[in-house]
């Protein structure tokens, strides 16, 4: 069994960083593709940020690039979302996701599993 836990989330001012984690526990990380995903109040979840199994490519959504980076560390089981220069409308639940499909992949509906997700609330 395959579990995630998201922790970092927090209480940030407009423009400050963060940097949320994701453990994967149950079976190593490097088998699987990891993703970002976020939903906001009143919204549908959206993509945010994925990264290959062995981390070596990446993708972003436009409203994140250049502010969020993604990454991993295999040895820690780890996956993590760097997110600078942070925006009121950045303020969500953010979820990490797994997948052992190979490559980069953007849809949820293809990650088999998920977090419970960490609240990231960012005031004006």
């Amino acid at each position: 069994q395959v579990q995630l836990v998201e922790s970092g989330g927090g209480l940030v001012q407009a423009g400050d960083s963060l940097r949320v984690s994701c453990v994967v526990s149950g079976r190593t990380s490097s088998r699987y593709a990891m993703g970002w995903f976020r939903q906001a109040p009143g919204k549908e979840r959206e993509f945010v940020a994925s990264i290959s199994r062995g981390g070596g490519s990446t993708s972003y959504a436009d409203s994140v690039k250049g502010r969020f980076t993604i990454s991993r560390d295999i040895a820690k089981n780890t996956a993590y979302l760097q997110m600078n220069d942070l925006k009121p409308e950045d303020t969500a639940v953010y979820y990490c996701a797994a997948t052992g499909s190979s490559g980069i992949i953007t849809t949820g509906s293809r990650y088999e599993y998920w977090g419970q997700g960490t609240q990231v609330t960012v005031s004006s």
